[in-house]
């Protein structure tokens, strides 16, 4: 397992909020700013603390991207826009399947192809898609399946 991945600390709460909220503006352009509001307070009063979470930290101790698991589906997975394309992601998803097994599954919004090209170039395949997101508004999800060799 990766050294510079470790479980959730309360500490950083704050600062891992910050991260989401920086990705999700940065990618998540379908969404308006009402939207955001929404699931920001989602992240910052339950969704962190709702799943098995492991923090990335850079060289000097500082988070840079989190992974959020409900067994072996990725409920979330962000890494600050700053810090994007430099293997954080990869890291978080390599750490997650070294702890499930490769049977990882994850919804990720259809309109994010940023996030959508991710999983593809990591080996997740479209096992199926809904209209609505988990929390029933119109921002359709791609059901994706780890499929590896």
């Amino acid at each position: 397992m990766s050294n510079n991945i470790i479980p959730y600390r309360s500490e950083d709460h704050e600062q891992l909020v910050g991260i989401w909220h920086r990705a999700v503006v940065a990618t998540h352009h379908f969404l308006t700013e009402e939207d955001i509001q929404f699931f920001h307070e989602m992240v910052r009063n339950e969704a962190l603390t709702g799943v098995e979470l492991w923090t990335h930290y850079d060289e000097a101790n500082k988070p840079t991207g989190f992974i959020g698991l409900d067994g072996t589906k990725v409920e979330m997975l962000f890494v600050d826009p700053v810090r994007h394309g430099q293997g954080i992601g990869r890291a978080l998803l390599k750490h997650a399947e070294e702890l499930k097994g490769n049977l990882l599954q994850v919804d990720v919004n259809e309109q994010n192809e940023g996030a959508c090209a991710f999983y593809r170039r990591y080996g997740f395949v479209q096992t199926g898609r809904s209209e609505l997101d988990g929390s029933g508004k119109p921002f359709p999800l791609l059901h994706l399946e780890l499929r590896q060799s």
